[in-house]
């Protein structure tokens, strides 16, 4: 929420929430006018006082308020995941197509300066030709966070792993064509219902590799690591949004270390949703993006449960995270905890 005054080009009018004391605290601390249970979403969104609308619900909520803002004529961008199913997916798409709206998928590191130039000094050929991908996302899980519920399609492959698998498919600029996977179910009681930590290796076009690690039950990490056939981009920090990101580049030409700058996250997304909005242009993170992720998570799933791989067939992205989809909004310090 305090990111949407950062961006200048947005202005957040209503909140929907099941908390109406919170949603209270939250409206008078950020001077919003308007809240509303979720039994008043439609009737605020057929209002005209909303032109977008941020779902960033539990998973298994996604596809039905998101259709529901399309059929209303409202644009959408929905975190991630996507939705809980390519079905759902693919019905929020075709719903947004029907509307005339946009369906932007929350990836805010799509916008994040380290992200886009590490994209871009891999396209450039400064580590050769990428060929390895490993990564780690790790942190302790609190015992009542809903991610750790298998009613909303929670568990840390969705929740952190998406990150890796996201940055190995636009590091590569391409899609997977198989999955092996390993899971961690784990005695702790916080994980009595999703895994306690997910392993996978995709296999690329061109005979790439990838590989990642996603636990609720690990130190802090979030990091990822580009081999190249002349040499290799660490990020660490990669993946939060607490610090900012950080690259070591090892090459032919020495080593070189870059702190990107400390930028809002959600400021740099909403700030280019909004922008997308305004000039007609489809947000490059759109709904397929979404999709994409969603059913290699569901191969990944499978491949963990029957201990076979699982073949992958996607169409290729037409585009990646690039300069035009770079946001660098300011950091502020105006904000609740609650």
């Amino acid at each position: 929420m305090p990111a949407v005054a950062q961006t200048g080009n947005s202005e957040m009018v209503a909140i929907v929430t099941g908390n109406a004391d919170t949603a209270a605290k939250l409206a008078a601390f950020h001077g919003v006018q308007e809240t509303c249970g979720y039994d008043g979403y439609d009737a605020l969104i057929a209002s005209g006082r909303v032109d977008a609308v941020y779902i960033a619900l539990p998973n298994s909520m996604h596809a039905d308020f998101a259709i529901r803002a399309a059929r209303a004529g409202i644009h959408a961008m929905v975190e991630k995941p996507l939705a809980v199913t390519v079905a759902e997916c693919q019905g929020m798409i075709d719903a947004a197509a029907a509307g005339g709206v946009f369906l932007m998928t929350a990836y805010r590191l799509h916008t994040e300066p380290g992200t886009v130039d590490v994209i871009a000094r891999i396209r450039g050929g400064e580590i050769g030709d990428p060929r390895i991908f490993t990564s780690v996302f790790s942190f302790q899980s609190g015992p009542d966070n809903h991610r750790l519920k298998a009613g909303h399609w929670g568990g840390p492959l969705q929740d952190i792993g998406v990150y890796c698998l996201n940055a190995a498919r636009h590091v590569f600029g391409a899609e997977p064509v198989e999955v092996t996977a390993m899971q961690t179910l784990g005695t702790d009681a916080r994980f009595a219902e999703v895994a306690e930590m997910v392993s996978a290796t995709l296999r690329f076009p061109g005979g790439r590799l990838a590989t990642f690690t996603a636990s609720f039950n690990g130190a802090d990490n979030d990091w990822y690591r580009v081999t190249g056939t002349k040499g290799e981009i660490v990020m660490d920090p990669g993946f939060r949004f607490e610090t900012p990101t950080r690259a070591v580049i090892r090459n032919g030409g020495g080593t070189t270390e870059k702190t990107y700058s400390s930028v809002d996250h959600f400021g740099g997304q909403i700030e280019y949703f909004s922008d997308c909005i305004l000039s007609g242009t489809s947000p490059e993170p759109d709904g397929a993006e979404g999709l994409a992720d969603v059913l290699i998570m569901r191969a990944i799933e499978q491949a963990a449960a029957t201990g076979a791989s699982v073949r992958i067939d996607l169409p290729a992205r037409p585009g990646h995270p690039d300069r035009s989809t770079l946001r660098s909004v300011p950091r502020t310090s105006h904000r609740l905890v609650l």
